[in-house]
């Protein structure tokens, strides 16, 4: 794939098929991923790759935690709930994902089964947790960087036929993911991916959510009007 291919290509997959993917191929996509840059070169980011059995025992207890009322325990920071414009885009892209899903608004059964979906992650046959060297626990160099890691690997993974969502269900419930996962005490739990082959007839794989135009997200200084 050419780059402007895979970028305006690329969309969050939630729907994925059994099928196992090769390890060789997830360490060609983190190779890639981990050309990324960082701040002077600290490279903070490490990756738990979880598959089969371990990645069951976390979906499993996530959800059980989550349904038993368990407070969420993300070693991150979440900010204040979103409002104004941030809020209508986040109300946005739920909403052409639970049109595509034919949920309605009042359908609390399937709300509650879309939203178990991400504790599940989503079903994909593999999860990348992206960690952080708790030593540099405290710099907003270290987030910014793991972010940039982690568009990095979904990049790679979709310019490889992989489909791939970042998102924070799957990592809730910390003390699951550490114990199953087998996470080292010095690292901080930054972010979850759920990646796999494509199930192109799961219809919210062809939400493509909306973006700001360049002219609403740009400020040009200096520049020749």
């Amino acid at each position: 794939m050419q780059f402007d291919d895979v970028i305006l290509g690329r969309r969050s997959i939630r729907g994925y098929k059994p099928d196992p993917v090769p390890k060789e191929l997830i360490a060609e996509i983190i190779g890639l991923a981990m050309r990324a840059p960082s701040s002077m070169n600290t490279q903070p980011w490490n990756f738990y790759v979880i598959t089969g059995e371990p990645l069951d025992r976390i979906r499993a207890g996530n959800t059980e935690r989550m349904v038993a009322g368990i407070p969420q325990s993300r070693e991150f920071r979440t900010g204040q709930a979103f409002e104004g414009k941030h809020r209508d885009r986040q109300v946005g892209v739920a909403k052409q994902l639970f049109s595509a899903m034919g949920i309605e608004r009042d359908n609390l059964e399937k709300r509650q089964d879309w939203v178990l979906r991400g504790f599940r992650q989503f079903d994909a046959p593999v999860c990348v947790i992206i960690t952080y060297d708790r030593v540099l626990d405290g710099s907003d160099d270290t987030p910014f960087d793991c972010g940039a890691v982690a568009t990095a690997l979904v990049n790679a993974a979709w310019s490889r036929g992989l489909g791939a969502v970042i998102n924070s269900q799957g990592i809730m419930q910390s003390p699951v993911v550490r114990e199953h996962a087998g996470i080292a005490d010095d690292q901080v739990i930054m972010k979850s991916i759920a990646l796999g082959w494509p199930d192109e007839t799961f219809p919210a794989n062809a939400v493509v959510s909306e973006r700001k135009s360049v002219d609403e997200a740009t400020v040009f200084v200096g520049f020749e009007i």
